[in-house]
């Protein structure tokens, strides 16, 4: 016996409230409107070891709320070719704050940082090591993990945030040395990188490491996690508050998959929010009874393919939750205009998948397939982010 169609309208109706509420509960959380920024860093060789400066500035975009900012500590972590523990750190952090003089004993003072006013940190790291150790031959990335915390109206948050600082930058690749694989009617070439973060600028980054390379007719990619991390795409799982919704669908997913975990897919339900999430869930699973695979990863937005999971990136950004890029399209588009070569953002695994996330006008997706379906770049900690293709 079918339905009334009264009552199909009320369970319509009732579904749309519900997700009407759900939006509105995720929009209406606490939050705090400060942004942590980094400047820029420099590092100096010094008698007995490397000193490391720079600055970080502490925004509110908001025009009426003020937040205090009470605590903020630096944890450096070192990443090496060999044993660290040795090496030895001091760290200062000086705040420069524009109405208030910082103090003499280095105390961070609680601060308010007003509406649409920002105030900075100044940090000092020294690293020195026992005599007859070379820092130089052992150090290779600086990760200085900044915790931070935020009071006012939204309660008390617990930030954390992640900044790379390269230690060692390995030399351009030589023209006329060997390292070209051959493919498919195509020739690769792996490009080897320092590992990259929110502080390098891209167009630096790929004039560097291809100078002499380039040739009309080449396509230089890079791959869409690289491109995320220069972003500043990524956050400490400890910074994510899980919702019900979160909890409870993760639990649908395949273990393997990054959306498994209550951080990973509220990751993705702070992205698309929260109705667009379950409405994805509701509408895919039934899609997926009748044998119509895929759709919740079509419904819930791109994101829901791109989100690595801990774990699913190089160290140090296995222990973070990475996105995929933001506007790679015209990202592309402003690469190849500056290089002068078709410029394309993939996702490429060990299995011979092959998704081109954007490319710049007029480059050949096909012959990236072949190109790329070996994974030239690979996938553990080859730091060759950059693949140059030629066809032949």
């Amino acid at each position: 016996m079918p339905l009334p169609v009264s009552f199909l309208l009320v369970l319509l109706l009732l579904l749309g409230l519900g997700l009407v509420v759900l939006e509105l509960r995720h929009r209406l959380r606490p939050a705090s409107p400060l942004q942590l920024l980094p400047g820029s860093f420099q590092v100096r060789r010094r008698a007995q070891g490397l000193e490391i400066t720079g600055e970080v500035r502490i925004r509110n975009p908001h025009p009426r709320m003020e937040v205090m900012v009470p605590e903020i500590t630096v944890v450096p972590t070192l990443l090496g070719r060999s044993d660290v523990s040795q090496v030895r750190h001091e760290l200062q952090i000086t705040p420069l704050h524009p109405d208030e003089e910082a103090r003499p004993d280095g105390y961070w003072a609680a601060y308010i940082v007003k509406g649409r006013k920002s105030t900075a940190a100044h940090i000092r790291l020294n690293l020195t090591a026992p005599g007859g150790l070379d820092l130089e031959s052992v150090l290779d990335t600086l990760w200085m993990d900044i915790h931070w915390v935020n009071y006012g109206p939204f309660g008390r948050l617990q930030r954390r945030q992640g900044i790379l600082l390269p230690l060692q930058r390995p030399e351009p690749g030589d023209p006329a040395a060997p390292g070209w694989r051959e493919g498919e009617r195509c020739r690769v070439l792996p490009v080897r990188t320092h590992l990259l973060g929110v502080l390098d600028d891209p167009l630096a980054v790929l004039q560097r490491y291809t100078d002499g390379l380039l040739q009309p007719g080449d396509v230089l990619t890079i791959g869409e996690t690289p491109l995320a991390v220069i972003q500043g795409r990524y956050h400490h799982p400890s910074t994510v508050e899980p919702s019900f919704l979160a909890r409870l669908l993760c639990r649908v997913f395949h273990p393997t998959s990054s959306l498994a975990t209550a951080c990973g897919l509220q990751t993705l339900i702070d992205v698309s929010g929260p109705a667009r999430v379950l409405g994805a869930w509701v509408v895919g699973t039934a899609l997926k009874l009748v044998g119509s695979k895929g759709w919740f990863y079509r419904l819930a937005g791109e994101q829901a393919r791109l989100i690595d999971d801990i774990t699913g990136t190089t160290p140090p950004y296995d222990q973070t939750i990475v996105l995929g890029p933001d506007q790679p399209a015209a990202w592309c588009e402003r690469m190849a205009a500056a290089l002068g070569v078709a410029v394309a953002v993939v996702d490429v695994n060990d299995l011979g998948r092959v998704k081109v996330l954007a490319a710049s006008g007029g480059t050949d997706e096909d012959l990236l397939m072949r190109a790329l379906r070996p994974n030239p770049a690979g996938n553990a900690n080859e730091r060759t982010p950059l693949v140059l293709v030629r066809p032949a």
